[in-house]
């Protein structure tokens, strides 16, 4: 029997952060979980398309335990702010879904001085993941099995990893290049940050998750940008005709998030590459993980000047 939002247990008095929840599976998410009795904190830059997010999960769940934080993730400063805010009013999280993104835009550069793909579909998701430690590694603490989703895609194949000389593709910038290797950062991420809580043999998880081709805004944002060419306008008709619900498409990052067999290290996606009920998957490209991962570590330090560290982080506690 496929999984479904249906069998998320039952999440009262547990707290989730959800970045991008104002729409596509962002907002998916933070629905499933708020209606599941998770205390959901809807971390997005747009404040009105939230409000109205937030409306739109009460009219489903009038008693759904929901806040608000401003969050930019093209800005560290933002992004800072909105972790520290989050930590001071929840000494204790369990679950962070790292679910926003943007793909395929014309090259731009964030607050930072960051190529935008990668500065807000990863180097954003850093910052704000090493400012939520304190509160996830307290969850784990008292036994409350917290995780981490970071989402990724099948982008992930046609991005080279990050050259530590060019991470931001100066004079070289491709729009689905620079998706695709920001895809890929998610992906070595994800894996790194469960390596990371293993070694300090604290009881944290990083799953991975892949939505497939699903049907919301991001495509057609895409393609009215214009910056994504021929394949944006395709992507976007293709997504349009055979793409998958919103509701479908979150399968693979609330199974995660919630299913009590997953394990951290695993990868969940459609069980038919891009459609279908969400299953585990195979972590592929083993020869040259660990250098990866590493060097994952190394640019997104120096870029952004944040350690990220468990093991430290415990310790400080």
């Amino acid at each position: 029997m496929s999984w479904t939002a249906d069998d998320i247990p039952d999440q009262t008095g547990r707290t989730a952060v959800v970045t991008g929840a104002n729409g596509g599976l962002g907002l998916e998410t933070a629905k499933a979980l708020a209606a599941t009795g998770a205390h959901v904190v809807m971390a997005a830059r747009d404040q009105a398309k939230a409000a109205d997010a937030e409306r739109e999960i009460r009219s489903h769940a009038p008693d759904a335990s929901l806040e608000i934080v401003r969050l930019d993730l093209g800005d560290q400063a933002s992004v800072k702010d909105a972790a520290a805010t989050i930590a001071e009013a929840h000494p204790v999280i369990d679950l962070l879904v790292n679910n926003a993104g943007v793909m395929a835009m014309p090259e731009r550069k964030t607050a930072d001085g960051y190529e935008m793909q990668l500065g807000v579909n990863h180097l954003g998701h850093w910052t704000f993941t090493a400012g939520l430690l304190a509160p996830l590694l307290r969850s784990a603490a008292n036994g409350r099995h917290p995780r981490v989703v970071t989402v990724t895609s099948v982008a992930r194949f046609t991005g080279g990893p990050i050259d530590p000389s060019n991470p931001h593709l100066a004079g070289r910038y491709d729009p689905w290049r620079a998706y695709g290797q920001a895809k890929l950062a998610n992906y070595f991420f994800g894996l790194g940050l469960q390596q990371q809580a293993e070694r300090a043999g604290v009881d944290l998880a990083s799953l991975l998750a892949h939505p497939g081709l699903t049907n919301t805004d991001l495509q057609s944002r895409t393609h009215r940008e214009g910056g994504a060419g021929l394949l944006g306008a395709l992507s976007d008709r293709i997504t349009d005709v055979l793409g998958m619900s919103p509701a479908a498409g979150t399968r693979m990052q609330l199974r995660a998030a919630t299913d009590p067999k997953a394990r951290g290290g695993q990868l969940y996606a459609p069980a038919f590459a891009s459609f279908g009920p969400a299953v585990a998957r195979p972590i592929l490209r083993k020869h040259d993980l660990q250098a990866r991962i590493d060097q994952l570590w190394e640019v997104s330090e120096r870029e952004t000047g944040v350690p990220l560290d468990v093991a430290e982080a415990a310790r400080s506690l």
